[in-house]
């Protein structure tokens, strides 16, 4: 054979096997790869499955804690929505409680009335007959007497009235001395009693009316934020003011009490920026109510300085200066002290110039006048009255010994040794006892006066009723054809006596009754 052909055949049949193995190489390497890619798919396929089944976990656990938390914040909602309901209800209920027992006594009342007049028309027709029947009698009796004594019924009448009237002269007099002699014994005795009940009539409402202030709030949501979990935030104020707070069911608005006006104010300008600034618990509270003091200690020093320096009074102790800014916070009967104090100085400096006292005088007259009352704003509680510790005070201080006792004696609890120690005394009543000084608020100022003449109009027999001089005075006109002079006079004694018993009201009201008859003919 042909050695080519065999070297092509070889070189054929050669590559023929290689083609062959490599395909069994090529195959064999395939099929490894694929089992390799499986074992792979197989596990991520395993992966892929855990972490669904833990994200799917974790949403529903995600899932479980919203639906806690709605379901929380619905059912606080339900409560609260029903306690509003409750108190509602309760409200209306004791409403219509009120309105029922009123109903019950005004018709028992009505009832009443109509029984009581019946009685006195029927007493009435009695008394009428039996006037008739004695006027006949009294006729009679006269003309018999006439005939007996031979005296006229007038000669008569006048000879018995004029011993009757020297009998009850001698009388009159006696029994006035009687009455006279009793008045002084239980003078003293009634002073105080009237004094005590004066006391206890006045002393709750201007307590309330000097201890409390209003602090009014944009929602009732509020509330609930001032007072914090478990009340550590309201604790937190009243511990940092000194101030209570009363929070209650009044809308929108919390009550601050404490008999202190700078506290107050300090509270009010605290609660003020807490609630403005939204950040309310009990480190933030300290902070402001701190920053508070000490804007309020710069302005009452502010106020004090304006104040010396509008009187032209100079080289005042700088406590005294404070004092005197004090004043701008505290009020008597709706009476500014500050405003009270200015005005006492600025009348001592004129009583005391128009006197003709020296000049270095005026000046301390003005000054005690300025200073009288700053023992009514101590730092420190004391057991003196305001005069003794005002006193102390301005000795404490280095003010003149005349300062000194005009300060201490305006009430007469230290002797007068000065010549301007009256003046301020005198000054301090003018000041205070002035018309419109020291005045209520407007709402119960005209609240009181209706009532008077409200409870005047409520007799029978009265025309018209009139409040005047502030409610000092109440003069009521009465129709002279239905009341009487005698009936006039005890009608005055009623209505004081209601007005004593039903009304609460500062001094004292005058009751004037008058009964005018009048006859009016037209010349024509």
């Amino acid at each position: 054979m042909d050695p080519n052909i065999l070297s092509i055949i070889i070189g054929a049949a050669a590559l023929i096997i290689g083609l062959v193995l490599g395909k069994l190489i090529f195959a064999k390497n395939t099929t490894r790869k694929l089992e390799e890619a499986e074992l792979q798919s197989q596990t991520i396929l395993k992966e892929a499955e855990l972490r669904a089944e833990t994200i799917r976990k974790e949403k529903e656990l995600e899932a479980k804690e919203r639906f806690v938390q709605l379901k929380s914040v619905h059912e606080k909602e339900v409560n609260e929505r029903n306690r509003k309901m409750n108190d509602a209800e309760n409200r209306v209920r004791q409403k219509e409680q009120a309105i029922t027992q009123k109903e019950t006594s005004l018709d028992k009342q009505i009832k009443d009335n109509d029984t009581i007049k019946d009685n006195l028309n029927r007493q009435i027709e009695l008394v009428n007959i039996k006037r008739t029947e004695l006027e006949k009698h009294q006729e009679e009796h006269i003309r018999r007497l006439e005939k007996i004594s031979n005296l006229t019924a007038e000669d008569a009448k006048a000879q018995l009235i004029e011993s009757l009237k020297n009998e009850a002269h001698t009388q009159a007099v006696g029994i006035q001395q009687e009455i006279i002699d009793d008045a002084k014994q239980k003078a003293n005795k009634e002073a105080r009693k009237i004094i005590i009940q004066t006391i206890q009539r006045t002393a709750a409402e201007q307590a309330i009316e000097n201890s409390i202030t209003v602090f009014n709030l944009e929602s009732d949501e509020i509330k609930g934020q001032i007072i914090g979990r478990e009340g550590r935030n309201i604790r937190a104020i009243e511990a940092a003011t000194g101030v209570d707070l009363i929070v209650d069911d009044t809308p929108e608005a919390i009550l601050l009490s404490s008999f202190d006006p700078l506290r107050r104010e300090i509270a009010r300008l605290s609660l003020q920026r807490l609630v403005t600034d939204g950040r309310i618990h009990p480190a933030r509270i300290e902070e402001v109510v701190e920053k508070t003091k000490k804007q309020i200690e710069e302005q009452v020093m502010e106020i004090g300085e304006r104040t010396v320096i509008e009187l032209g009074i100079h080289g005042l102790h700088k406590e005294l200066v404070r004092m005197v800014g004090r004043m701008r916070f505290r009020s008597s009967y709706g009476q500014n002290l500050l405003m009270h104090s200015r005005e006492t100085a600025n009348l001592c400096a004129t009583m005391a110039a128009e006197l003709g006292l020296p000049p270095n005088m005026v000046k301390l007259a003005k000054r005690a006048g300025l200073l009288h009352d700053i023992g009514k704003v101590p730092d420190e509680e004391s057991e003196l009255s305001h005069a003794p510790l005002g006193a102390k005070l301005a000795e404490k201080y280095g003010e003149n010994p005349a300062v000194v006792n005009a300060i201490g004696a305006h009430h007469d609890e230290m002797e007068m040794q000065y010549v301007i120690s009256p003046i301020i005394q005198a000054c301090d009543a003018i000041s205070g006892a002035r018309p419109g000084a020291r005045r209520e608020i407007m709402q119960q100022y005209i609240q009181r006066i209706k009532d008077l003449e409200n409870l005047a109009m409520a007799y029978e027999g009265v025309e018209k009723a009139y409040a005047i001089q502030a409610g000092r005075e109440l003069r009521v006109i009465v129709e002279a054809d239905r009341v009487s002079d005698q009936d006039s006079e005890r009608l005055s004694f009623e209505i004081a006596q209601k007005i004593q018993t039903e009304m609460t009201f500062p001094g004292q009201i005058k009751v004037t009754v008058i009964r005018e008859k009048r006859a009016v003919n037209v010349a024509r």
